[in-house]
């Protein structure tokens, strides 16, 4: 395994994050303990949830995959073994049947303190906010709508001021943000820089793969020059970036044949980008998980790489991801196709 640091920290994570949001839905507790097992064996030590998860989230299954996790530290002790990081939920139409009072003090607390008592544990080291309270990119719309009506309040203060609480009762060590934009970025560190006295947000959790490289336009500098680290999730395009959904007959159980509302990465231009990247990968001897994952570890602005799975070939694969270098071909052959398909499923 690989590490890095989560940005002006001493934390040392691993390159490779375990992420958990099938874990409730498409995963039962022994698949999900199975998992942590074998990714902590093969040194993972930094594991991501949410409050949100299992996804595609429901009322009836809420928080559950926090449960899991909970139980696992209780059966196995383990939890100083890991790094965990978790989220509240925006206020965005997912999160419907969590609450909606968005990131209101009480909402924090309340958030935390039921985190907490499902993971079993007295503090959580990565605390995140999973989207914008703002409407823009919340999920069902990527970027800002200049013709949306937004009622929101700046509230980016407060919402600092109760994170800065909750550290210094130690209960979260650290915090960062999710699915957020440039300006809201630079809005939570800026506020952070004057006011010292408030935390700053140290990560910022956003989609990027070689279908999806739009954090390179403007975040990605600012990682880099703010040192903000990037976790960066589905780096495989739910999957898409395995080449299962490129046969005739799609894989039976797999996301996106499940939950066809999924298809952010499935559309015709995505689909069109898949297959060049997949003959790359296959000149070259290559999974195209591999050198979809080995892409994403190669990036500078990254911190940490979120993997899931719903089998143990699937988690062993991406783990191993790790292992593989890319040549400067197989990398001047990925520009390539993303100079003629730019960003197909953004």
């Amino acid at each position: 395994m690989k590490y890095t640091r989560i940005p002006h920290t001493d934390i040392r994570i691993s390159k490779i994050c375990l992420g958990t949001m099938t874990w409730g839905r498409q995963n039962n507790e022994d698949d999900a303990h199975e998992q942590m097992d074998y990714a902590l064996d093969q040194g993972v030590n930094f594991f991501d949830t949410a409050e949100l998860y299992p996804i595609p989230s429901k009322k009836e299954l809420y928080a559950v995959t926090e449960e899991l996790i909970g139980n696992w530290f209780k059966k196995t002790g383990n939890r100083d073994k890991v790094v965990l990081a978790s989220k509240i939920a925006g206020p965005g139409h997912a999160a419907r049947h969590i609450r909606d009072t968005g990131f209101s003090k009480e909402s924090i607390i309340s958030a935390v303190e039921g985190s907490l008592k499902r993971l079993q544990t007295d503090y959580i080291d990565l605390y995140q906010l999973h989207w914008p309270e703002r409407k823009t990119n919340y999920f069902g719309q990527r970027g800002y709508n200049a013709h949306a009506v937004d009622v929101w309040d700046d509230n980016i203060h407060q919402v600092l001021e109760t994170l800065r609480d909750l550290i210094a009762e130690g209960k979260i060590r650290h915090v960062g943000i999710s699915n957020e934009t440039p300006w809201g970025t630079m809005r939570y560190l800026e506020e952070s820089k004057v006011h010292q006295s408030l935390p700053r947000m140290k990560t910022i959790q956003n989609p990027y793969s070689l279908l999806n490289r739009l954090f390179e336009v403007g975040l990605s500098e600012i990682s880099m020059r703010e040192q903000i680290g990037l976790l960066a999730y589905s780096p495989l395009g739910f999957g898409v970036l395995s080449g299962k959904y490129l046969a005739d007959v799609p894989p039976r159980k797999a996301r996106v044949t499940l939950f066809p509302n999924y298809n952010r990465y499935s559309g015709e231009t995505a689909t069109q980008a898949t297959e060049a990247y997949a003959e790359l990968a296959k000149a070259h001897d290559l999974s195209l998980a591999q050198m979809a994952l080995a892409f994403v570890n190669t990036r500078p602005f990254l911190t940490s790489n979120i993997i899931g799975a719903t089998s143990m070939e699937q988690l062993k694969e991406n783990i191993a991801s790790i292992d593989v270098d890319l040549s400067d071909e197989v990398l001047d052959g990925i520009e390539e196709i993303h100079n003629a398909i730019p960003n197909p499923a953004p």
